[in-house]
C-alpha cells in the first residue's frame, strides 16, 4: 500500500521512513516480523503462564530473607501501574522506584500514590537537583542532537539499578510490553552513558552531580558482578491497554494522562513537539503500529489517528521556554539549527560492539535487555538483518 507519499507496510502502519524497514512480497514489513518472532518467543494467555509463573517464583526465591523481592520503576503510567497491581496480586514484595526529574505532570504524581498506598508498596523516589537537570536538557537542545530525552532514559534504569544494588535485590522488573509500546525502529535514536557526559561536557554549565548517570563499569557491575537481571513480565501477560486503563480508574481512581509517555511535561514537549518539528518523525506511529499487530487497534483507526496533529499543551512550550532559559528568537534558533547526531559525540558505540559476546552471555542469562543487544551491540549496517533474527530467550531464565 502506498499513503500517496510513502510506501505502507499492507499489515501494521509502518511505512518506508522507518529505519532499516523491508517489506516482502505480501508488502509485510520486517518489523511485523519481529513482532511474530517475539510473539512465539513470548506466549502470553494460557500458553504464557508456566513461564509467567516461573519468573515470579524466581524473583520470591531471590527475595526470601529480605523486605522485598524486586524493585519495579513506576511513572504514573498505564504500563507501570498495572504491573506494580499484577504483581501485588501474584504475591511479589516489590519496591517501587520513580525517578524525578522534576517535569512530573501533577496527574502522574497523583497516579503514582494512589496506586503504591492502595496496594501498600513501598515507593523510593529519586530525585534530582531541578536547576542541574534543567541544564542537561539546556545542552541536549543547543547541541543539535534529536536524543534530548535520552538523558532520562539512562537516569530512570540507573535510578532501579541503584535501588536494586542497595537493598541486595536480584530483579529489576520493567513495564514494557511490545504487544502495545512496539520494539523502536532502530536508528532513529541513541542513548548511553558516555553520550550523555560528551554532551554536558560540550553544552553544560551546571556541574552534574545528582544525575545518576550509568558510566560503562556501572552497567557491567550492576549486570556482570551483581547478577541484577532485568525481566518483564508483561510479555507473558494478557494486556489490553484500553481494558487497563477502565480497570486502574475504577480500582484506584487513576487518570489517564492524554497519551503514551505524556505523563511528563518534557517528554510530552518532546514526543508531541520536538521530534515532528525537528525530524518530521511522528513517535505514536511506533505504539499504534504494535497495538495494530496484537489486534488491540483497527488498523483503519490507527492511520486515521496518526493524520491529526500531535496535542501539545501551549503551557507546557511556554513552561520548557521558561526554564530552559531560551527567549522566543533564541528557542526558534535552536529549533531550526542544522541537526547533528550521536555519530558527532563520544559514545561507548564501538565499546559495545567490541564487548558483544559479553553482552550475548548477559543477554542469555537476562541481565541485559534483548532491545540493549540487538540495537547497540551491532554495526550500524549490520541492523537490517538484526531486526529480522530472534535474540536469545531470556525472559524465563
Amino acid at each position: 500500500m502506498d499513503n500517496g507519499t510513502h510506501r505502507i507496510c499492507t499489515r501494521c502502519i509502518f511505512d518506508e521512513t522507518v529505519p532499516n524497514i523491508r517489506f516482502d512480497e505480501n508488502g509485510v514489513c520486517n518489523y511485523c516480523g519481529l513482532h511474530d518472532a517475539l510473539e512465539r518467543q513470548y506466549p502470553n494467555g494460557p500458553e504464557g503462564m508456566p513461564y509467567l509463573q516461573k519468573m515470579i517464583d524466581a524473583m520470591r526465591q531471590a527475595g526470601r530473607g529480605k523486605k522485598y523481592d524486586c524493585v519495579v520503576g513506576v511513572s504514573g503510567g498505564c504500563d507501570s501501574s498495572y504491573l506494580l497491581h499484577k504483581l501485588v496480586e501474584m504475591d511479589v514484595r516489590p519496591l517501587a522506584v520513580h525517578f524525578d526529574n522534576t517535569w512530573n505532570s501533577p496527574i502522574a504524581t497523583q497516579n503514582i500514590y494512589k496506586v503504591v498506598n492502595k496496594l501498600g508498596v513501598e515507593l523510593s523516589t529519586y530525585v534530582v537537583d531541578n536547576r542541574e537537570y534543567d541544564d542537561i536538557y539546556r545542552a541536549f537542545m543547543l547541541s543539535g542532537v534529536a536524543d534530548i530525552e535520552a538523558p532520562t532514559d539512562i537516569a530512570f534504569i540507573s535510578a532501579l539499578y541503584l535501588a536494586a544494588e542497595k537493598h541486595g535485590l536480584k530483579y529489576v522488573v520493567e513495564g514494557h510490553s511490545f504487544r502495545t509500546e512496539g520494539v523502536s525502529p532502530l536508528g532513529w535514536l541513541y542513548m548511553d552513558g558516555k553520550y550523555i557526559s560528551s554532551v554536558h561536557k560540550q553544552y553544560g554549565r551546571v556541574p552534574m552531580k545528582t544525575y545518576p548517570n550509568m558510566t560503562l563499569s556501572r552497567f557491567l557491575r550492576w549486570s556482570g558482578l551483581r547478577a541484577i537481571k532485568r525481566i518483564r513480565p508483561l510479555y507473558y501477560m494478557d494486556y489490553d491497554k484500553a481494558a487497563t486503563k477502565r480497570m486502574l480508574a475504577d480500582t484506584y481512581g487513576w487518570e489517564w494522562y492524554g497519551g503514551h509517555h505524556l505523563e511528563n511535561r518534557f517528554t510530552a514537549f518532546y514526543h508531541s513537539y520536538f521530534i515532528p518539528h525537528r525530524l518530521g518523525i511522528d513517535l505514536r506511529l511506533n505504539g499504534f503500529a504494535a497495538q495494530v499487530r496484537s489486534g488491540q487497534m483497527d488498523r483503519a483507526e490507527a492511520l486515521e489517528a496518526l493524520r491529526q496533529p500531535p496535542f501539545l499543551e501551549d503551557e507546557i512550550l511556554q513552561l520548557v521556554k521558561k526554564r530552559l532559559g531560551f527567549s522566543d528568537d533564541e528557542f526558534e534558533r535552536v529549533m531550526t539549527q542544522p541537526i547533528r547526531t550521536w555519530h558527532e559525540f563520544p559514545t561507548y558505540k564501538k565499546t559495545f560492539e567490541k564487548l558483544r559476546p559479553l553482552f550475548y552471555a548477559l543477554t542469555k542469562m537476562g541481565r541485559v535487555p534483548e532491545s540493549f543487544y540487538v540495537k547497540f551491540c551491532f554495526p550500524l549496517a549490520q541492523m537490517g538483518n538484526v531486526t529480522s533474527q530472534a535474540s536469545p530467550k531470556t525472559q524465563d531464565k
